[in-house]
C-alpha cells in the first residue's frame, strides 16, 4: 500500500498523488499508451544520439543499455509539502536509502535530462539537516535510513568531507543548469557550515572514509582533498545568490585557489600526483577534477590534468584503469568521470572502449556491475547500482564544458 516512510510518515509512490488509485493509473496508461510509448522512444533516441555525437557508437551503446538500470534503483514520491523526492536504494550492500555518495556519482544522467529529480535527492538531505537530529552537525549526513524507512541516518558520520562536499557541488550544479538559486535560500546556514568544514579540513584530510569506502579509510587522500577544494569554490559561486555578497563569494573562491596551489605542491610525485599526500609512489584516479575543467574554474594548474591523464594511460589493463595503486579493482563510474577530462575524443576512447569490452566480455552475467577487476572483468559483488549514471559524465562535460 505504501512505498516509503520518510520522517515517520508513510507515503505512496508518485503515481498516487492527489488520491489517484492504481486502477486509475492503469486506465491512464491504457488510454494514453501510444503517446507514452512515443515519448519513451523519443528519450531512447535522444540518449543514443547525444552519446553518439560526443564519442561514437560504442559509447552510445553503453549508455543506451544502462539508463533504465539507473532509474530502476529509485523511488519517486511527493511529500506532504508538495516536494517531489527521489530516493535511491543502496543495492548489494546495506540497503541504505538516499545515500549521498550514490547521489553524487549518478548525478550526470539527471543533471542532463531531469535536474528536478536530482534536486529531489538533495532536498531531503538539506531538510534532514534542519531537523532536531542533525541541527548541531557541521557535516552532511551519509544517508536517510535503511530502505524503505527514511527516518534518519544509520551509517554514521564516517564520511564528513565526502558527503558535505558532494551536496555543495550538486547544489551548485543544479542551480547553474536550471538558473534557479532560490530553492537554496532556506538552507544558507547549513550549507555555510558544511563549506566551512570543507575549507578547514579539506586541505589535508584526516583518516576518513571517502565514497570508495569498500577499501577502508584513506589518510590524507588527495582526491578527497580535491573534492573539498571544489566545494569551497562552488560555495563561493552560489553564495551571492543565497543571501551573501559578491565580495564574500570572491573570498571563498580565492581561498579555493590557494588551497589548489598548495595541493599541487604537496601531492606532486614526479610524473603524476599521489593517492595520499604522505605516500610517494602511490597514485589514484583524480576524478573529482572534472568539475574544475567543466566549470572553467582553473583552480588547479593545467599540468595537473595533463600529467594525470598521460600517467593513467600507462596504467590501463585489459578492461580499464584501476581505481588506484592498491590493487586491480576499479569503478566504472569513476573511469568515465576520469575519461571525461581527456583532451580529445581519441584519448577518451582509449578509456571508454575498454569498458565497452568489459561490458561485452565480463564472465559475471548480472545487471551491470560498476565494481570489477580490470584484468579479468569479474564483478567484485556490486550489481544494478544507480552509480552507473556516472557514465553520462563525458556527455555532461561536453554539454557544459568550457
Amino acid at each position: 500500500v505504501y512505498d516509503m516512510q520518510y520522517m515517520r510518515q508513510n507515503y505512496k509512490a508518485y503515481y498516487a498523488r492527489d488520491g489517484k488509485t492504481i486502477f486509475k493509473a492503469f486506465s491512464e496508461l491504457r488510454d494514453n499508451y501510444e503517446s507514452i510509448m512515443d515519448r519513451c522512444r523519443e528519450l531512447d533516441k535522444r540518449i543514443w544520439d547525444d552519446a553518439e555525437a560526443v564519442a561514437g557508437v560504442k559509447y552510445a551503446e553503453q549508455l543506451a543499455g544502462n539508463y533504465r538500470l539507473v532509474m530502476g534503483a529509485h523511488k519517486l514520491f511527493q511529500d506532504n509539502t508538495g516536494k517531489a523526492l527521489y530516493f535511491s536504494k543502496e543495492n548489494k550492500s546495506n540497503g541504505c536509502v538516499n545515500t549521498v555518495d550514490l547521489t553524487y556519482p549518478e548525478s550526470p544522467l539527471y543533471l542532463l535530462y531531469n535536474p528536478e529529480l536530482q534536486k529531489g535527492m538533495v532536498l531531503s538531505i538539506l531538510d534532514y539537516a534542519l531537523s532536531d537530529a542533525r541541527k548541531d552537525k557541521n557535516c552532511a549526513a551519509h544517508d536517510l535510513g535503511t530502505y524503505p524507512h527514511a527516518n534518519g541516518q544509520v551509517y554514521g558520520d564516517t564520511m564528513p568531507l565526502e558527503e558535505s562536499a558532494n551536496i555543495i557541488i550538486l547544489c551548485n550544479a543544479i542551480s547553474r543548469i536550471t538558473g534557479d538559486w532560490t530553492w537554496l535560500t532556506p538552507y544558507k546556514k547549513t550549507i555555510s557550515s558544511w563549506a566551512a568544514y570543507c575549507r578547514n579540513e579539506g586541505q589535508n584530510p584526516g583518516n576518513q572514509l571517502c565514497t570508495d569506502d569498500f577499501k577502508g579509510p584513506s589518510e590524507q587522500n588527495t582526491n578527497l582533498s580535491i573534492k573539498a577544494i571544489i566545494a569551497v569554490a562552488a560555495y563561493g559561486n552560489l553564495l551571492p545568490s543565497i543571501g551573501g555578497s559578491e565580495a564574500d563569494g570572491a573570498k571563498w573562491k580565492e581561498t579555493a585557489s590557494k588551497m589548489a596551489k598548495t595541493w599541487e605542491s604537496d601531492a606532486r610525485d614526479k610524473d603524476h600526483y599521489r593517492m595520499e599526500f604522505h605516500k610517494p609512489g602511490s597514485w589514484s584516479q583524480k576524478y573529482n577534477l572534472v568539475w574544475d575543467k567543466m566549470w572553467g574554474l582553473n583552480l588547479f594548474p593545467s599540468q595537473v590534468l595533463d600529467k594525470e591523464i598521460s600517467f593513467y594511460l600507462t596504467k590501463q589493463q585489459l578492461y580499464g584503469l584501476p581505481l588506484d595503486s592498491r590493487d586491480l579493482q576499479t569503478k566504472s563510474d569513476w573511469i568515465m568521470w576520469t575519461a571525461a577530462m581527456s583532451p580529445d575524443t581519441p584519448t577518451f576512447l582509449r578509456f571508454s572502449d575498454r569498458h565497452y569490452d568489459y561490458m561485452n566480455e565480463t564472465p559475471s552475467r548480472i545487471p551491470l556491475s560498476d565494481f570489477y577487476t580490470v584484468d579479468n572483468g569479474r564483478s567484485c559483488n556490486f550489481s544494478a547500482r544507480s552509480v552507473i549514471g556516472g557514465h553520462w559524465m563525458p556527455l555532461l562535460a561536453d554539454k557544459l564544458g568550457h
